[in-house]
């Protein structure tokens, strides 16, 4: 079989089996007692084994067959639920999750795990373990009934069909215990039957032997002209199919009383048009009971219409986006057109087609939105084993895991949250004891929200945990010469909080694998604000911190602030920007060698762009006023200085390329209406 074309959907499939497994197993730690959470594992995990064995990953299939074991004797009672046994599902769940990913990164998914499925066998046969578990290599099946049980209805359309010459059989399928597609098997059974006769109930249910519910064996209660013996050959031919019982149904005899009450409800049935079983016709038809129904022809008022989502590479959403960048700057080049021509009809269609362009691009943009969930549900298994590997009591409370964002921000996202939840268990979670000596409960609670705001989404990071200790950090900042001890003085809460975000701080007094070794916030910092964000802090000592992200929803399409200098065109992003202001030459003031103004009663430095990017100047500039752009990064301002201001627009951001890297001070560029190209200014570069 070619694989190939299948493994990026099995990579994408197993991950989600196996992040269902990591919540399932986490609602398991809670409610140890709840056994339908342990099938819903056992679900994933026997999915996940059928995929490997058929793309051939081996190694993967066999340490979840292992796990299934484990899983199947907790949901038959055989073994029951403890840390311990939790622990090592965890450990293996893990094991599989580098597998796929190596799997995913060209590798063969082999890792050796030969600890991990030494213990899993240790506790399938364990003390609690009943004897047949004992050297079996797959797991029992779930003991189902050898012989069905039949409401009065059923019994009636068994009886009515031997009345008409019909025989009925219970049959008893068995499945091979290595068969991998187990509802396929079923559905070739159900075929068999159909075409000879009639399926009156099956156990399990039609629904459960569609989604696999079962183990190896299932039973189907079947009428039909057809003799025991041809049956079961006919079955047997299907392969991996083990064995076969067929078993004659001996009608049930009723009274007379009863007799007639299930006629009338079985005609009457008949009348609104539910149409159960009829009594069969003297052809060789046979009766068409309501409950005969196989895996092909299930209940259509129950089935979905139709999938509502489909799987699309990610690189075709990525053309797509390069496209309609390509119309939005075809679109500014027909406005800049449709201007000068001053055409009524022309000026009405490019209206019109802008307003398309406008819903088409928040389609578009919508497409390539994720829920941060697809982040956020990493982090419940992280904080279960960091809170052990610490010995702290902590809960975690995930809002808004709904909200969503661009996959471009999505993608860069995680590793930085990860440092600061990290951060926040380590550092300001405090241990159980030492909680319960201030006062508060000895779990701990980290709060992970997610929220939108306009053209941004937030995401803080909340504890109820030490806080920030100021005398701390501003000791650690001086000793490293991040600030002076003069600097000190005069520096806000705030400030002082944000000093743990400069590189190599740490005030970890042992170095451990959790944090202290000086990196991690920095890294989060330049992270964050390379995607156009900012991070704050809000600290009170022994009451908690709040780490607050802001993101821009999408990183392609921004809307500017075009600029003027001489001759070259600048942008400047609406999101750095906080207001635009015409100052006079004699308002411009000099401190410490750099030139300020005073902008609401605060010191704001200048940053001259024509001197920062060497723009030539072919005449003197006027001296009397300037253009100012009021810009910020975090709490700091500056002020760009440039000849005057174009206006706003809508732009596509797109990079420099491979041979222009590093260029201070610009992030991009973009094409104009008029086709020129006007180079973006970074302004979190420009603020020191």
């Amino acid at each position: 079989m070619e694989v190939n074309q299948y493994l990026e959907m099995f990579i994408e499939e197993s991950k989600d089996h196996l992040q269902a497994c990591s919540e399932h197993l986490l609602e398991l730690e809670k409610n140890p007692d709840d056994l339908a959470i342990v099938g819903e594992i056992f679900r994933s995990a026997h999915t996940l084994k059928g995929m490997s064995a058929t793309m051939g990953f081996e190694d993967l299939a066999d340490l979840t067959h292992k796990m299934e074991n484990v899983l199947d004797a907790i949901r038959n009672e055989k073994i029951h639920v403890s840390p311990e046994i939790l622990d090592v599902v965890f450990e293996s769940v893990d094991h599989l999750e580098e597998m796929v990913m190596d799997i995913a990164n060209g590798g063969d998914g082999k890792r050796d795990v030969s600890s991990t499925v030494a213990q899993l066998k240790r506790i399938e046969l364990g003390e609690e373990a009943i004897p047949e578990v004992v050297g079996t290599t797959e797991t029992p099946t779930t003991a189902v009934a050898s012989t069905l049980e039949y409401d009065g209805f059923e019994q009636t359309v068994i009886s009515q069909s031997a009345e008409q010459g019909f025989n009925a059989f219970e049959i008893s399928v068995k499945l091979r215990e290595d068969c991998l597609l187990k509802a396929a098997r079923v559905f070739m059974v159900f075929e068999i039957l159909e075409k000879d006769g009639e399926v009156i109930k099956s156990s399990p249910s039609v629904e459960k032997l569609e989604d696999e519910q079962f183990d190896q064996q299932f039973y189907v209660a079947f009428v039909t002209k057809e003799s025991a013996e041809d049956m079961q050959k006919k079955i047997m031919k299907v392969s991996e199919v083990d064995e076969v019982i067929v078993a004659a149904i001996e009608p049930k005899q009723h009274s007379e009383k009863e007799q007639a009450i299930q006629e009338v409800a079985a005609t009457a049935t008949v009348e609104v048009e539910v149409k159960p079983a009829t009594v069969p016709e003297k052809n060789n038809a046979a009766p068409k009971p309501a409950t005969a129904a196989a895996p092909a022809k299930a209940d259509k008022s129950h089935a979905p219409v139709g999938n509502k989502t489909i799987r699309v590479n990610i690189d075709r959403l990525d053309i797509l986006m390069n496209l309609f960048e390509e119309l939005v700057i075809d679109r500014g080049r027909l406005q800049s057109i449709a201007t000068e021509v001053n055409h009524g009809e022309l000026n009405e269609t490019v209206e019109r087609m802008s307003r398309v362009m406008g819903d088409l691009q928040t389609i578009i943009l919508t497409m390539r939105m994720v829920p941060v969930e697809t982040v956020f549900n990493r982090f419940p298994k992280m904080i279960r084993q960091l809170s052990r590997d610490l010995n702290k009591k902590i809960n975690l409370e995930i809002i808004g895991a709904e909200t969503e964002l661009d996959r471009t921000v999505i993608d860069e996202i995680g590793d930085p949250l990860v440092h600061l939840i990290r951060n926040s268990v380590d550092h300001g979670i405090e241990n159980p004891t030492t909680r319960l000596a201030k006062g508060k409960p000895e779990e701990g609670t980290v709060v992970l929200r997610a929220y939108h705001s306009g053209n941004y989404v937030f995401i803080e990071i909340e504890d109820d945990g030490a806080g920030i200790n100021r005398e701390k950090v501003l000791a650690k900042a001086i000793s490293k010469g991040i600030v002076t001890q003069e600097q000190s003085y005069s520096m806000s809460d705030k400030q002082i909080n944000e000093l743990i975000l400069a590189s190599g701080f740490s005030t970890a007094d042992v170095i451990s694998d959790v944090s202290g070794r000086g990196v991690g916030l920095d890294v989060v910092k330049t992270t964050i604000e390379s995607l156009g964000g900012n991070i704050s802090i809000e600290s009170t000592q022994d009451v908690g911190s709040v780490f607050s992200i802001q993101l821009p929803l999408t990183l392609s399409i921004i809307s500017v602030m075009l600029v003027e200098i001489e001759k070259e065109i600048y942008a400047i992003p609406l999101s750095s920007i906080i207001e635009t202001s015409i100052i006079r030459s004699s308002e411009i003031m000099n401190a410490h060698n750099q030139k300020v103004i005073d902008f609401r009663g605060k010191v704001v430095p200048l940053v001259f762009l024509e001197e920062i990017f060497e723009v030539p100047r072919k005449e003197p500039q006027g001296d009397e006023f300037h253009s100012v752009v009021i810009v910020r990064k975090g709490e700091k301002l500056a002020g760009l200085v440039v000849d005057s201001f174009i206006g706003q627009q809508e732009i596509v951001l797109k990079s420099l390329g491979n041979y222009l890297t590093n260029i201070f001070a610009i992030s991009g560029a973009t094409i104009l209406g008029n086709g020129k190209v006007a180079l973006i200014v970074d302004c979190n570069a420009l603020i020191k």
